[in-house]
């Protein structure tokens, strides 16, 4: 009889990534593929060569149960909403062209910090939390919440787009094509920061470690405070009992967490558990396997209560 699998697919800003996976073991993937994307694709010639890829994986694994998809951006309606960064991708009509292509078989889709969230509630940190919030420190910033111990989408599937929190009155905001706090504190905007203040390009992840460099220091002060303060507030607003913080800056955690940590406890009235994820590399991917796992009907909460995780 052949193995029955669940396909994820986490669309990036430059590689695709897909991979396999049993239902009865979903976070030790199968099967796994990495697509790089090249700037002069659009975004259908991304789409299918993706799809391609997931198809072949697929067949060589199994029979094809459920599939999750992670994606940046937000999913409104029929449509990605909020991905102006890459071409193509605004308005696309990403759930009607995975249907077409998966006919029959359940398909779940959602943002990839919602999906990398969900990796967390099923195996990870967030695992038996009831009231959490999952925050990304990558490229960019965003975050998931969770209420009753389920990834909350909001009204329009925005909820958690902290990068658009307003910083102090005035400030230049969605309207005039600005995501204020995500402008101060992401990989892409320190490395934007860091590399006019030292006249040559640099990582995010290599300011953190010029910390003899004054005004490299103020720069990183100046973010990791106006970060520490946003996710305060959002801790007073949902009074969650665990954050958890994961992301491609969790390289520089040694000098992010504390800080968060310390202005958590000052601001917030009953200061929440602060942890590491527990999904660093591929979360959006491992996010989009757990998708795929709730598309098929296995409940979150039967994963949270396996003694010892997966």
């Amino acid at each position: 009889m052949s193995r029955r699998v669940l396909l994820g697919i986490d669309f990036g800003g430059t590689k695709v990534a897909l991979a396999t996976a049993s239902a009865d073991d979903v976070d030790r993937p199968l099967r796994k593929v990495r697509l790089p994307t090249r700037g002069d694709e659009g975004a259908q010639q991304v789409l299918r060569r993706s799809l391609d890829a997931a198809a072949e994986l697929a067949g060589r694994s199994g029979t094809l149960q459920a599939v999750g998809v992670s994606t940046f951006g937000v999913i409104r309606g029929e449509t990605v909403r909020l991905a102006p960064t890459v071409p193509g991708w605004e308005g696309l009509e990403l759930p009607r062209l995975l249907r077409e292509e998966f006919g029959d078989t359940p398909v779940a889709i959602d943002n990839d910090v919602n999906a990398a969230a969900a990796a967390e509630l099923r195996w990870g940190a967030l695992r038996g939390v009831g009231t959490g919030l999952y925050l990304n420190l990558g490229t960019g910033l965003a975050a998931a919440l969770v209420v009753d111990g389920r990834v909350a989408p909001g009204a329009h599937g925005a909820a958690g787009e902290i990068g658009y929190l307003l910083g102090e009155p005035g400030d230049l905001a969605f309207s005039e094509g600005h995501a204020p706090l995500e402008e101060i504190i992401s990989g892409h905007a320190l490395a934007r920061q860091g590399a006019a203040l030292l006249g040559r390009p640099v990582s995010a992840a290599s300011l953190f470690e010029a910390g003899d460099d004054p005004a490299v220091r103020a720069l990183l002060d100046r973010a990791v405070a106006a970060l520490a303060m946003a996710v305060a507030n959002v801790c007073v607003v949902l009074d969650p009992e665990r954050v958890v913080v994961g992301g491609g800056l969790m390289g520089a955690s040694h000098h992010i967490m504390p800080r968060l940590t310390a202005e958590i406890r000052r601001a917030v009235p009953f200061p929440p558990e602060i942890t590491a994820a527990r999904f660093v590399d591929d979360a959006p991917l491992f996010g989009a396997l757990a998708l795929a796992l709730t598309a098929s009907g296995r409940p979150v909460r039967e994963d949270a209560s396996r003694p010892g995780g997966a």
